[in-house]
């Protein structure tokens, strides 16, 4: 049986007076890719950053010892915008050798470019670039659990099929266990072997194929949605 990497027991979070998560328990064995889906305002960012120790809480998070994180969230606009080199983002995790910072771009397929990218600023890569610069980020320190909040915001598609293969190999080539937010279905049946659905209240969680359905898709979300599986080719 795959060991418990993590195990959340009657989990609460209130910001100020709001309640933002109420009663989630679940547990996440070593190699899950767990996706937590709902709605904007659900609890999922509020979820991943509770996990993480960055905010108040009650009930029980327990880590298996010896865990190391990884987190990419999901936006950093004060980095996208500034004029810092890709090299100097990286110093600030403690990489000081160009020889790292290539090393750290070729593992998420940065490799003909790789020596621009140390250079060019961060302002001049695109979302898609953007994004997977973060995925190195988290990586830096080998962490064994990826941490990472809507990977597809302000992507365009073939970004967002760029940013899950990238997933799926990285957890094959590093053996990672995956938390992941996200809105989109296709990614959860394509990609995840669990799910939490979550509106504040925990909705269902699961495997994929048995929890979501039409009517559970309702409670998330609140109106008529278009439910669809999404079939491998």
């Amino acid at each position: 049986m795959a060991e418990i990497i993590l195990k959340v027991e009657n989990l609460n979070v209130k910001l100020g007076k709001e309640e933002i998560i109420k009663d989630l328990s679940f547990e996440v064995k070593k190699g899950d890719i767990l996706t937590i889906l709902g709605p904007n305002g659900a609890g999922k960012t509020v979820l991943l950053k509770t996990l993480l120790g960055i905010l108040p809480y009650q009930g029980e998070i327990k880590w298996r010892k010896e865990v190391k994180i990884g987190y990419v969230p999901q936006r950093l606009p004060f980095i996208k915008d500034s004029p810092m080199s890709i090299e100097d983002f990286f110093r600030l995790k403690g990489i000081s050798t160009k020889e790292e910072t290539k090393k750290a771009l070729n593992s998420v397929g940065f490799e003909e470019n790789s020596a621009f990218f140390q250079k060019g600023e961060i302002g001049n890569l695109s979302s898609g670039q953007f994004q997977r610069i973060l995925v190195v980020w988290a990586l830096i320190g080998n962490p064994n659990v990826l941490l990472f909040d809507e990977p597809t915001t302000g992507i365009d598609i073939g970004g967002e099929e760029t940013i899950y293969g990238l997933l799926a190999k990285l957890k094959k080539e590093r053996d990672l266990t995956i938390l992941l937010v996200t809105h989109d279905l296709s990614v959860v049946y394509k990609f995840s072997n669990y799910v939490i659905c979550l509106n504040k209240c925990p909705i269902c969680q699961g495997f994929p194929k048995e929890v979501l359905n039409t009517e559970t898709l309702q409670k998330i979300y609140g109106e008529e949605v278009k439910f669809y599986e999404h079939h491998k080719h």
